[in-house]
C-alpha cells in the first residue's frame, strides 16, 4: 500500500462529504499517483465503516467490471466489488429520488440471494449454486462521487477511483420472478432495457464471466483473506451485462427479462 492510514481516512471523509453534498471530488488517482488497488479497497472500507457507524446495515455486495471489454479498457484482469447497504434498496416500480444522487446511470443484472454461508478460498461456481436460494432480475443504480474526467488534465478516472467510490454503487431494485438457481441456464437469461419506452440496451447474462455464478465465486474468494464471507440472506449483484444507461429526472427505466418478468423504477 502506498497511502498512509491518515490519507485513507481523509479520502473516505471526502467521499462521504461528496455524497452528502452531491458535489464530486477530484480523482484520487490524480491526487495520489502511486495509489494501489489495496489502497482503494481500504478507502472503500473506511467509507463503508463510516456509514455503518451512522446506522447503516450491510445487506450484500455488488460485483462490477465483469466483462472482458471493460477490463481491457481499464487494463485490469479481474472484476471489482462494493458493498450494498440497507438504504440502497428501492421498490420495483417505485420512485428513486433524483435529488439524492449526482449523476446516475443504470445497469441490468442478476442478483443472487444467498441461503447458506459461502466462503473462500477455492469457492467454485457449483458452490455458489448450492448456496443460493433465489436468483432474481435486478437493476443497479450507479452514481459517481468522483469526477469521471479531470478538469485540468482531462484524464479519465482509473480503477482505483471506481473501487474507492464503492465500485460506483448507489442503489438496487429487485423485481421480476425469483428463479431457483438450477431451474434455468443462467447464461441465457437476457434483458431488453428501455428508457421512457425506447429500447436502449440488450444483453445476456453470459456476458458476466461466461456465467454470473462465476462472478459470485470470485467475490467469495476475494474477500476470504479478509476473514469475510457471503452470509445467508445477503444479496449479491453479479455484474452487468449491458452498457450503463444514463438517467435523468423524469426517466422511467424498465428491464424486460422475458419469462423471468420485468423490473422497473422511476427517477422522480
Amino acid at each position: 500500500m502506498a497511502l498512509s492510514d491518515d490519507d485513507i481516512q481523509a479520502c473516505a471523509r471526502r467521499l462521504h462529504q461528496a455524497e452528502k453534498t452531491r458535489t464530486q471530488i477530484r480523482q484520487l488517482s490524480q491526487d495520489f499517483p502511486d495509489i494501489t488497488i489495496a489502497d482503494a479497497y481500504a478507502i472503500q472500507k473506511a467509507w463503508v465503516d463510516a456509514k455503518i457507524a451512522e446506522g447503516r446495515i450491510v445487506k450484500g455486495h455488488k460485483i462490477g467490471l465483469t466483462s472482458k471489454a471493460m477490463q481491457s479498457a481499464l487494463n485490469i484482469d479481474e472484476p471489482d466489488s462494493g458493498v450494498l447497504l440497507d438504504d440502497m434498496f428501492f421498490a420495483d416500480g417505485g420512485l428513486v429520488p433524483t435529488e439524492r444522487f449526482i449523476a446516475t446511470r443504470i445497469e441490468a443484472e442478476l442478483a443472487f440471494v444467498m441461503s447458506k454461508r459461502l466462503s473462500g478460498p477455492d469457492c467454485t461456481m457449483f458452490d455458489v449454486l448450492n448456496a443460493t436460494d433465489f436468483v432474481v432480475p435486478a437493476l443497479e443504480i450507479l452514481d459517481t462521487r468522483i469526477e469521471r474526467v479531470d478538469a485540468k488534465t482531462k484524464a479519465t478516472r482509473k480503477i482505483f477511483d471506481t473501487i474507492a467510490d464503492n465500485a460506483a454503487n448507489a442503489g438496487i431494485v429487485l423485481g421480476g420472478r425469483p428463479i431457483r438457481p438450477l431451474d434455468a441456464d443462467l447464461r441465457w437469461i437476457g434483458a431488453l432495457c428501455f428508457r421512457n419506452g425506447q429500447l436502449e440496451e440488450t444483453g445476456l447474462a453470459a456476458g458476466v464471466l461466461n456465467h454470473p455464478a462465476t462472478a459470485v465465486a470470485w467475490l467469495a474468494n476475494k474477500i476470504a483473506p479478509l476473514g469475510l464471507a457471503l452470509e445467508p440472506g445477503q444479496v449479491v449483484l453479479a455484474g452487468s451485462f449491458i452498457r450503463p444507461i444514463e438517467t435523468r429526472k423524469g426517466d422511467t427505466i424498465q428491464a424486460d427479462y422475458g419469462a423471468y418478468g420485468s423490473v422497473s423504477c422511476y427517477f422522480a
